[in-house]
């Protein structure tokens, strides 16, 4: 890549400064004392937008010891410059601080960075020979596991076993939908799964059974990989909700937990900051981990809470909707979990102090959940409990003040909208599309937090491209925006994806925003004024920093 002499300047000073600015020990806390007088290394002439509403913009930026020492005019932060301390004079480039991705599958993504991409795919023939490009490296009895694949862009007709049976009949074969909802296996993963004709479906879905058999390695390697992918994103903290699924064992996240998270922080190998959430049937366990250990493992790995689901997705037509779906007057979509059940659950996680994120597409099933929060508050009383509604995408007239009357957090995937603006209309009307999708601007009015995300490997971690795609909603090939009373403006699509996707993961004391005291985790734009990246929004970033150590490139 060939980079302007500003910008390859940029870089070369700032590998010169690495070595001397250094994280936090592991071990360390997140309570921070400042020692000493001087910096370990000060931003200059920059375009610093803070996402503290106290100060918003400035000029400069001290940091030491991973910390953010002090930040506003140059004038006001020389005086800590001292002998050792390393100036980046970065002649007016805007730094944004870190983006906060609010729900991935981090692991998930990782692996699926080495498998087969189907995202894109728009015919039969390139979904047959992208796998059959993918079995040619495997020996036989080795998986061939990848996604992204959605079948309404080549007309709605699902693949099928047989694409698959004649191009890998030594292979067995997993592929899932973009949404994760939905996998096509070959016959021979079938058999392995114990699949035939007269296996019944389970309760509340479809059958998905994923494979086993990928390895420790395989997973450590994973979450490596997914680090660095995000950091090239400008990402340095991702909320991970791990890869329990309705039908699907819990007990996957906890490995994930234990054999990768644990490894990796007893290695010093965490490269970005993760905020972890549970299968919310193993609330207890969650509660024990947090009482044992308290929310922080360190600056690296913070405990969030419990996750649980009510529906599923639109593209797979399995989101609960008040309404049937278009062409299909019997689906009204998929309840997968008992209301009893979850209620019951969600009280004793929230009596346990633990957070609750629950996920919900449909209209029918975010009503339900705001009346579950309801009764909630009623029975547990109010306090800050930060409760969290997962993806939000379609809302009932009325339900977007809702989530501000209790303080309800909006984890939203802006991403998604490209999607479902061409297919949602298919799906569940034109009318009932526009009047109920992807309401931002009337979440924000109703008093509720965005906290931006993903949904990665779903959509690809791209919080520039997020923060467009919310600002502007124009899907590619579109000339006018979705509905576009719903657009939100440049700074609150930043806050978004920062200061307000920390608070929704109880983290905003110690990242999110550029102010004294937090943690140096901040992003170098190739912008060189601020109006220059309100006009024209970058696609990429020049360095992204953790604790004020370069971390990519």
């Amino acid at each position: 890549m060939v980079l302007p002499a500003q910008s390859a300047a940029l870089l070369a000073a700032a590998v010169a400064i690495a070595a001397a600015a250094f994280l936090l020990p592991p071990s360390s806390r997140l309570s921070w004392t400042p020692r000493g007088r001087f910096a370990d290394m000060i931003l200059a002439n920059a375009t610093i937008y803070t996402a503290d509403p106290a100060r918003p913009f400035a000029g400069a930026m001290a940091v030491r010891a991973g910390r953010v020492l002090r930040v506003g005019a140059y004038e006001s932060v020389k005086e800590l410059k001292g002998r050792h301390t390393h100036e980046l004079n970065l002649s007016g480039n805007v730094v944004l601080p870190g983006f906060i991705d609010s729900h991935v599958h981090f692991i998930d993504g990782g692996l699926q960075i080495a498998r087969v991409p189907l995202r894109g795919v728009r015919s039969k023939d390139d979904f047959i020979s992208r796998v059959k490009e993918a079995t040619r490296d495997k020996h036989p009895g080795q998986w061939i596991l990848g996604g992204g694949w959605n079948n309404d862009v080549w007309g709605g007709d699902f693949p099928a076993a047989a694409w698959l049976d004649d191009i890998s009949p030594d292979n067995p074969v997993w592929l899932s939908r973009m949404d994760g909802h939905m996998g096509i296996a070959n016959s021979l993963a079938m058999k392995i799964a114990g699949i035939d004709k007269t296996t019944n479906d389970p309760i509340g879905g479809t059958i998905m059974r994923t494979a086993e058999g990928v390895s420790i390695h395989e997973r450590r390697e994973a979450l490596l990989r997914a680090s660095r992918h995000a950091l090239m994103r400008g990402v340095t903290t991702v909320v991970d909700v791990g890869s329990y699924f309705p039908g699907a064992s819990a007990e996957k996240t906890w490995q994930d937990f234990s054999d990768v998270y644990e490894w990796a922080h007893s290695m010093q190998k965490m490269l970005i900051r993760v905020c972890l959430f549970f299968p919310m049937p193993t609330w207890a366990r969650v509660s024990d981990l947090i009482s044992e250990n308290g929310r922080s493992f360190s600056q690296w790995i913070h405990l969030g809470g419990v996750k649980a689901f009510l529906d599923g997705s639109l593209g797979s037509s399995s989101a609960l909707f008040h309404e049937p779906y278009e062409g299909d007057p019997g689906n009204y979509g998929l309840q997968v979990t008992d209301m009893d059940s979850l209620l019951n659950r969600t009280l004793e996680s929230d009596k346990s102090g633990l957070q609750v994120a629950i996920h919900a597409i449909g209209d029918k099933a975010n009503d339900m959940l705001l009346d579950m929060v309801d009764k909630v508050v009623d029975l547990n009383g109010v306090k800050d409990r930060r409760f969290r509604i997962e993806h939000a995408q379609h809302l009932a007239p009325g339900a977007a003040n809702r989530f501000g009357k209790q303080g309800i957090i909006a984890s939203v995937q802006p991403d998604h909208l490209l999607d479902d603006a061409d297919f949602a209309a298919k799906k569940i009307g034109f009318d009932r599309a526009q009047r109920s999708s992807y309401k931002f601007r009337s979440l924000l009015a109703g008093g509720a937090q965005l906290a931006f995300g993903s949904d990665w490997p779903v959509s690809d971690i791209n919080p520039l491209q997020a923060i467009q795609t919310a600002i502007s909603r124009k899907p590619p090939g579109w000339e006018v925006p979705w509905i576009p009373a719903e657009r939100l403006s440049l700074d609150e699509s930043l806050k978004a994806h920062t200061i307000s996707a920390a608070y929704a993961c109880f983290l905003d004391h110690a990242v999110g925003s550029l102010s004294q005291g937090k943690y140096a985790d901040f992003v170098v734009l190739p912008s060189t004024s601020w109006d220059a990246f309100a006009s024209d929004l970058p696609a990429h970033v020049l360095a992204t920093y953790v604790s004020g150590k370069l971390a990519y490139p």
